[in-house]
């Protein structure tokens, strides 16, 4: 049997295990399950004969160096900021490595350690980043192998929720970390190309910028800047290409709404807030407002936020119950987003019937024989259950299929990187539409941002 060893058994991790427990038999794989919580690593493998749960805590070096070892393949699925130290006992015991996350500066550094033992360390091969690399590339490739020169990509991504379960005024639930969507857009602003020029939006600004897609059977949606999208250009060789912009994808009218938390300073992740564990939701959201001795929290709130009362946004904002006397906080010294997302945490969670939807968006523009084009691609994947959810799916599965073809020789490139050449983008992009997850691409004019006639 060959082993595999998958590191954290979060909600992501799902569809992974199940891939690889239905592939075990004929793979003659052994699967082991590590994570802190014993429970979370048993549950998944309904006493599978070739799988197994074990207490594993990545900060004992101990116990992760034994199980590295007895591996012949990890699947790192913790926080990227763990990834680190399983990297290393995978460059010390001579192990393949695969992971979702983006490629840290520290794991760059492994790269010609990995190469000289002959090593696959897969990253980002995930959803974002993942298939949006892959799914990308294919095209690019496909443009420049018949002579095309790149002139505009865009790629947006959204975990929403499906239709049949959009049930608030937000049309929105958490579907994956909820403190990443609160903290989402901090950090630096967004940068990106649009017709050769380079601009800039502010995090105070980013969810006031946003654009409009349309998806046949989906409807509208809009989307904001991710903060780097001019790495890409690199990464996907559009060194010259005129417009390189990324985004995340929302219900529209969601980032006007998100702006009024921002706007009032609940998003911020820098400083505590005393005795939080006793606020009120209705005192948390007075910290942020002005003193008064006669006016109502209702009453500053709207005059602070400029909305009137008969405004949809104020009634997004009763939609929260976020003025509640009754409901507390109930975390000690909680910063002003962890305290937001226990508050949106309560309105916002998928129940337990309730499924995900994943929609990713890319447009191509090139210009072949004198001649502009433009293809959209597009792809929507709907959830099953809370369990195996279209996050689960399009997250996990990737890593899944990336760890056999390693395993098999089919993948055998060394070294850190991610899945932006042929022998890995092909046939795991092949192989997802067995699963549903699949693109539908759509040749239309070419309309980029009207060059001629808009000077920037």
């Amino acid at each position: 049997m060959r082993n595999i060893l998958i590191i954290g058994a979060g909600r992501s991790a799902t569809s992974l295990i199940k891939y690889l427990l239905d592939k075990s038999e004929a793979e003659e794989l052994f699967i082991t399950i590590g994570d802190l919580n014993i429970q979370n690593a048993q549950k998944y493998t309904s006493n599978h004969p070739n799988g197994r749960g074990i207490l594993l805590d990545v900060f004992n070096d101990k116990q992760r160096k034994l199980a590295v070892e007895n591996s012949d393949l990890v699947i790192s699925m913790l926080p990227a900021r763990y990834h680190i130290e399983v990297a290393k006992d995978c460059i010390e015991f001579g192990k393949h490595l695969v992971t979702a996350s983006y490629i840290s500066d520290e794991m760059q550094l492994l790269d010609p350690k990995a190469k000289s033992k002959g090593l696959v360390f897969m990253n980002e091969i995930g959803l974002d980043p993942g298939i949006d690399h892959m799914s990308a590339m294919q095209i690019i490739d496909r443009i420049k192998e018949k002579g095309g020169k790149m002139l505009l990509f865009e790629s947006f991504t959204g975990g929403l929720v499906a239709p049949e379960s959009d049930t608030n005024l937000w049309n929105y639930k958490f579907t994956w970390n909820p403190r990443n969507v609160v903290l989402a857009g901090q950090g630096g602003a967004a940068e990106f190309i649009q017709e050769g020029k380079f601009k800039y939006i502010p995090y105070n600004r980013l969810f006031r910028r946003t654009e409009f897609i349309q998806v046949d059977g989906y409807g509208k949606f809009e989307v904001y800047a991710n903060r780097n999208s001019l790495k890409y250009q690199k990464v996907y060789g559009l060194k010259d290409v005129l417009t390189l912009y990324r985004g995340t994808i929302r219900r529209v009218g969601f980032s006007k709404a998100w702006n009024m938390f921002v706007q009032l300073g609940m998003t911020d992740d820098t400083y505590t807030l005393p005795d939080s564990e006793t606020l009120t939701y209705r005192e948390f959201v007075n910290c942020f407002l002005p003193y008064s001795p006669t006016d109502s929290i209702e009453l500053k709130l709207r005059h602070n936020l400029k909305i009137d009362q008969d405004d949809l946004m104020w009634e997004k904002i009763l939609d929260l119950d976020i003025l509640s006397t009754k409901k507390v906080i109930g975390i000690k010294d909680a910063t002003p987003a962890q305290a937001l997302q226990k508050i949106l945490e309560d309105s916002w969670t998928l129940s337990p019937h309730d499924k995900d939807m994943i929609v990713m968006y890319h447009k191509f523009g090139y210009e072949l024989d004198g001649k502009k084009y433009q293809i959209d691609s597009n792809m929507v994947a709907i959830g099953d259950d809370q369990t195996y959810t279209a996050m689960a799916k399009t997250v996990g599965l990737p890593v899944a299929m990336a760890a056999l073809k390693i395993l098999n020789e089919e993948i055998t490139t060394p070294g850190v990187q991610l899945p932006i050449r042929k022998e890995v983008y092909e046939p795991i992009l092949k192989e997802l539409e067995d699963f549903g997850i699949n693109f539908i691409e759509t040749e239309v004019d070419y309309l980029g941002y009207n060059p001629l006639t808009v000077v920037g």
